[in-house]
């Protein structure tokens, strides 16, 4: 009978301890998010991420796991740069998850090409890539619309195109050093392409 009794009290407290573990992770709090992004980040990126200045990018709409992962890399030092490594310095994990899930909660709006003398040069670009130098069509990770893959691959459609041509430029420069995979892409890629496909995707949507 106390060998049945401890069998059943060792039951019971491993079904705890296994329903602790797959306990559903806490939602992120957009009333917290919207509070970090009017404290912290409205001066640059808007009150809502909004078309604020080309220098910054374009907030609304990215998925949030993309955005708490830029914040966590500028806080560790995997992605240089020294105001948004001072901004995000004092941020736990819980205030990137709150401020990325405001960010990714509203609804972006659209934009446009700059240079239509370049855009069918980025739309090539964009789609097919360039086969004789190996450089994969941005779409296969970005999707055709632009939309991206959560966590991995940004939404980049609408984005400013002054934004996507610096970070570009940075990828290839070797300053920005947050994804190889860019890195190797954006290597192989003169000015003039850089500057088409950012400005296709400008437009995209």
């Amino acid at each position: 009978m106390k060998n049945a009794a401890l069998l059943l009290t060792g039951l019971f407290l491993a079904a705890a301890a296994t329903a602790s573990e797959t306990q559903a992770p806490a939602k992120p709090d957009l009333a917290k998010g919207q509070a970090l992004s009017t404290q912290v980040c409205a001066a640059c990126h808007t009150a809502d991420g909004s078309r604020g200045s080309p220098a910054n990018p374009i907030l609304q709409g990215q998925h949030p796991e993309y955005l708490a992962k830029q914040l966590a890399e500028f806080k560790e030092g995997k992605r240089a740069n020294p105001i948004m490594s001072g901004m995000a310095a004092p941020l736990s994990p819980e205030d990137m998850k709150n401020v990325a899930a405001f960010y990714a909660s509203k609804q972006p709006k659209p934009g446009f090409a700059k240079d239509k003398a370049l855009v069918a040069l980025g739309e090539k670009i964009y789609r097919g890539g360039i086969a004789d130098r190996n450089i994969p069509a941005c779409a296969g990770c970005h999707s055709p619309t632009g939309a991206g893959m959560p966590a991995q691959y940004p939404r980049l459609s609408g984005q400013h195109s002054d934004y996507t041509e610096a970070q570009l430029n940075a990828f290839r420069a070797g300053t920005r050093l947050n994804s190889a995979q860019m890195t190797a892409v954006a290597a192989k890629m003169n000015d003039r392409e850089i500057k088409a496909v950012s400005d296709y995707i400008a437009g995209l949507r």
